[in-house]
C-alpha cells in the first residue's frame, strides 16, 4: 500500500474506483442499485479530470451485468469488476455468479448494506435499508455458497486492498468469482488516498520432472490410451497445448457432453467424439486433461485402464461430488504439464503407435460418416431439421473466425457435432443454469469485437433470458451478435424426463404433458423489433441459408440478428 494525498472530498467511491483501476479491470458491469452513487460520482470526476478508470457500463438486469463479465471473462482470463444492488440485486443475479464459479471464470462482484440505518453520524443512507434490503448475516453470507471467497469490507481504510485480495484471489486456480460486501456507509466515508496496489500475476506452478517422467512412461507402456478433457481450452494456451501433446504421442482425445470450451480441434483425426463409453473397457490409460466429471454414473469404474489426472486443482471445491479413481495425479499448471509431456513422446513402439492410429483414423472416418449421412438425410427432410440447422451454420461460418455461445439442451450435442468448431476460443457451453446465454455471448463480443459471435439457444433458453436488457446492452454498447433460436416448441428435455420416468403413466395414456407446451409463445424474433434489430422467422428448409446469410450480414454491419427457425424436433 503507498500512502498518497487525495483530493479533497474523496470517499469510498474514489476509494473503490481507485483499486478497480490498479487492479487491472477494464471494465464495471453495472447493474444500477442506490448504493452505488458514491462510485457514480468518482467516474464522473475522473471522466471530467480525463483521470484513467475502468469503462462503466449501465446494464438494466443482474444476469446481464454478470453474464457479460462471464462472456468477457471467458476470453480475456481477467478479472473484471460486477456492481448489484444490495442482497435482492445479488439474488437476482446468483444464477448467473454461480454460472461463472462452474466455467471457472474470475471477477470481483460486491453488492452492499448498511451498517446504520439512519441511527449513526453521517449521510443518510434511507429508510429503505431498514425496511426490506437487509439480510440477516449481511449479502456475504448469502454470497458464500456460490462464489470462491466471500467478504466485507468494514472500512475505507481496507477497501482498497480487500479488492486487490478479492481480485488476486479469483484469478487464482480454480479461478472463479469473489464476492465483496461494501457497505453503503464505507462508500460514504471519507478517503485518505491509500491506493490498492496492482494485482500481481499469479506464480507459476509446474509438475517436477520426478512426477512427469513416470506418467510418460505408462504413455509409453500403454496400448490403448484416450485423453479425455472438459476445460484444457479455458487455460491460456491449453488448447494449442493439448494438440501438440496429442499428436506427440498419437492418442484420441474425447470431449464428453460435460466439455464446457473449445479444447481440441472436431475436424482433427485424432478427435474422438464426445462418448466415452467405448474405451470404459477398451482403454487401458485414461488421462483426464482439466477433467472434472469424466463418469457418469460416477460408480461407473473402467474396467482396466489405470487413471492419470492432469489438473492444477483436481479436486474442485465447488463440486459437491466428485470420483475421478485417480491413479496419479499431475497437479502443475496443465498447458505447462503437457508441453512437458509432448517432449517425452521419444522411443515410441513403431508398431504400436500405427496399429492405435489406424484404429483412431477408421474411427474418425466412420463418425464422419455417420455426420455427412445425417446432414444429408437433414437435407431431404420435410421442414427444418436441427442437423440442418447447424451445417448451414458451420458453411456460413467457415474461414470467418467465429466464436459459438451455446445454451441448447436437448440439441447441444447437434450444435457440437455438426457445427465442427477447431480453434481456441471458438466454443463456449453456458453453465450453472439457462438464462445466460444471450448476456455471455455479448460479453465474449465485448472481448473479441472483430470475430462474429452466434448464439445458438433453444426456445426454451430464451424465454429464461432477460431478454429486452440483453437487447437494450448489445444497442446501447454496439456488441451485435447473430442470436439462432432452436424452436421446436417444447421444452423437450422436460418432456423426454417425464416420458423416461413415466413411460406408461397417466400422461402417456391422455396425452396431457404438464409443463412443457410452448406453442403459446408468439413470436420469438418480434421482441428485437422494437430495437431495430434484424429479425426473422423460418420454417422452410429453403428459406434457411439466405435467412442466415443475411443475418451475419447485419451483424457485420453492426446491428444484432435474431433469426427464429421451427425445428421439426
Amino acid at each position: 500500500m503507498t500512502d498518497t494525498t487525495n483530493t479533497p472530498g474523496a470517499d469510498g467511491g474514489d476509494a473503490f474506483v481507485s483499486a478497480c483501476t490498479a487492479v487491472g479491470a477494464d471494465y464495471i458491469f453495472c447493474s444500477s442499485g442506490s448504493e452505488w452513487a458514491p462510485v457514480w460520482e468518482s467516474l464522473a470526476r475522473r471522466h471530467r479530470d480525463q483521470i484513467a478508470c475502468p469503462h462503466y457500463l449501465d446494464l438494466t438486469h443482474e444476469t446481464v451485468a454478470v453474464g457479460m463479465a462471464t462472456g468477457y471473462g471467458l476470453v480475456k482470463r481477467r478479472p473484471q469488476a460486477v456492481l448489484l444492488h444490495a442482497a435482492p440485486g445479488l439474488l437476482q443475479g446468483s444464477m448467473a455468479v454461480h454460472g461463472a464459479l462452474l466455467a471457472g471464470v474470475p471477477m470481483v462482484v460486491s453488492s452492499s448494506e448498511s451498517t446504520t440505518y439512519g441511527d449513526g453520524a453521517g449521510q443518510d443512507p434511507g429508510g429503505q435499508w431498514y425496511r426490506n434490503l437487509s439480510i440477516v448475516g449481511g449479502p456475504h453470507t448469502v454470497a458464500q455458497p456460490f462464489t470462491k471467497w466471500s467478504n466485507e469490507a468494514a472500512s475505507v481504510h481496507t477497501l482498497p486492498t480487500m479488492i486487490t485480495r478479492a481480485a488476486e484471489l479469483a484469478r487464482r486456480a480454480p479461478a472463479g468469482p469473489a464476492y465483496l460486501n461494501i457497505p453503503l456507509e464505507v462508500l460514504l466515508e471519507e478517503w485518505d488516498g491509500r491506493e490498492a496496489k496492482p494485482v500481481v500475476p499469479p506464480g507459476s506452478t509446474h509438475s517436477s520432472p520426478e512426477d512427469v517422467d513416470p506418467v510418460a512412461r505408462m504413455i509409453r507402456e500403454a496400448v490403448s490410451p484416450v485423453i479425455v478433457t472438459e476445460t484444457a481450452g479455458r487455460e491460456a494456451g491449453g488448447f494449442e497445448a493439448l494438440l501438440a501433446f496429442a499428436e506427440a504421442w498419437n492418442i484420441p482425445v474425447v470431449e464428453p457432453d460435460s466439455a464446457v470450451c473449445a479444447n481440441f480441434p472436431r475436424t482433427h483425426p485424432l478427435h474422438a467424439g464426445s462418448d466415452i463409453g467405448p474405451w470404459m473397457d477398451e482403454a487401458d490409460l485414461i488421462l483426464l486433461v482439466n477433467c472434472r466429471v469424466p463418469f457418469y454414473p460416477p460408480s461407473r469404474r473402467p474396467s482396466k485402464a489405470k487413471i492419470v489426472v492432469i489438473d492444477e486443482v483436481p479436486q474442485r471445491p465447488h463440486v459437491v461430488y466428485q470420483v475421478l479413481f485417480a491413479d496419479r495425479y499431475l497437479e502443475g499448471n496443465v498447458t505447462n504439464t503437457l508441453r512437458q509431456l509432448a517432449r517425452r513422446a521419444k522411443d515410441l513402439d513403431g508398431p504400436a503407435v500405427a496399429l492405435r492410429r489406424a484404429a483412431q483414423d477408421e474411427r474418425h472416418a466412420a463418425e464422419r460418416a455417420a455426420a455427412a449421412l445425417a446432414e444429408s438425410r437433414a437435407q431431404e427432410a420435410e421442414g427444418i431439421d436441427p442437423v440442418l440447422v447447424a451445417a448451414t451454420l458451420r458453411t456460413l461460418l467457415d474461414g470467418r473466425d467465429a466464436v459459438v455461445v451455446d445454451e441448447t439442451i436437448t440439441h447441444s450435442r447437434t450444435v457440437r457435432r455438426h457445427l465442427l468448431t477447431d480453434a481456441p476460443d471458438s466454443y463456449f457451453y453456458v453453465q450453472g443454469g439457462l438464462g445466460q446465454g444471450m448476456a455471455v455471448a455479448l460479453g465474449v463480443k465485448l472481448a473479441a469485437p472483430d470475430r462474429p459471435v452466434v448464439l445458438t439457444i433453444g426456445d426454451g433458453a430464451f424465454t429464461y433470458n432477460p431478454v429486452i436488457p440483453s437487447y437494450d446492452a448489445s444497442k446501447a454498447y454496439d456488441v451485435p451478435v447473430l442470436i439462432v433460436v432452436f424452436n421446436n416448441r417444447v421444452y423437450k428435455s422436460m418432456n423426454l424426463n417425464h416420458r423416461r420416468f413415466y413411460p406408461e403413466g397417466a400422461a402417456a395414456e391422455t396425452g396431457e404433458w404438464l409443463g412443457t407446451d410452448l406453442h403459446r409463445l408468439p413470436r420469438l424474433a418480434a421482441f428485437a423489433e422494437p430495437f431495430g434489430m434484424h429479425t426473422e422467422t423460418v420454417d422452410t428448409p429453403g428459406a434457411l441459408g439466405p435467412a442466415l446469410e443475411r443475418a451475419l450480414k447485419a451483424v457485420a454491419d453492426g446491428t444484432t440478428a435474431v433469426v427464429d427457425v421451427l425445428v421439426t424436433r
